[in-house]
């Protein structure tokens, strides 16, 4: 069976019981904490930070897959990889050197991501995913929670699994925004390997059995 993750994403978590949060996806079958990391600039809204980041890591061994909306991301790639980072994707929107900073990402030990907005194709990929381990596809607007999913992002993932295949790479495709176990089925279908979920996981009255079921859907 093809890799199904489930990145549950702190952001929609309660910040005033954040380590109680960190604690229940440690027990849970989450195998990635996602961390949306917002400047107030690329999108309009401001998250967290390094320090916030940094204590997640001291509380869990999950993989932590930060996913940063932010302009002129390059300026903070060796912090990110100082905190425990182990996936960092920067947006295709705002990098002019792609390469370049993927490249660098992965020189500075992570795994490098890629996210495109709902408004890219992802044939603006093509010949990114040599360098690229991981592809985001934005399934809302990037900035906040609670957002309902885009319906034509079904046919970005499976454009994207397509061109993936036929160039022979690994890169791994992930989806967030507006992700619940009725439209986690037709991701996997489609091709995704991670899927992102907020408002679905710490929402939920058992979010550990709402990450079962997506996972299982």
């Amino acid at each position: 069976m093809p890799t199904r993750i489930v990145a549950p994403s702190l952001l929609s978590a309660d910040f005033a019981h954040l380590g109680a949060a960190v604690q229940m996806l440690n027990e849970s079958q989450a195998e990635w904490i996602h961390l949306d990391v917002m400047d107030g600039v690329f999108v309009p809204n401001i998250s967290f930070g390094f320090p916030i980041i940094k204590a997640v890591r001291a509380l869990t061994q999950k993989v932590l897959d930060a996913h940063l909306m932010i302009e002129e991301p390059d300026r903070y790639l060796a912090r990110f990889a100082e905190v425990g980072v182990q996936y960092l994707t920067v947006h295709y929107e705002v990098c002019p050197h792609l390469h370049r900073t993927l490249s660098e990402i992965r020189r500075l030990g992570m795994k490098a991501g890629v996210a495109i907005n709902p408004h890219t194709p992802p044939e603006v990929l093509e010949y990114s995913l040599q360098e690229a381990d991981l592809v985001l596809v934005m399934s809302v607007s990037p900035g906040f929670g609670g957002q309902h999913y885009i319906p034509h992002s079904t046919r970005k993932v499976h454009a994207l699994a397509n061109m993936i295949q036929s160039y022979g790479n690994s890169t791994l495709i992930e989806v967030d925004g507006g992700i619940t176990p009725s439209n986690a089925n037709m991701l996997w279908e489609a091709g995704a390997n991670i899927l992102v979920a907020g408002n679905a996981v710490f929402g939920a009255d058992n979010p550990k059995q709402a990450i079962a079921d997506i996972l299982e859907a």
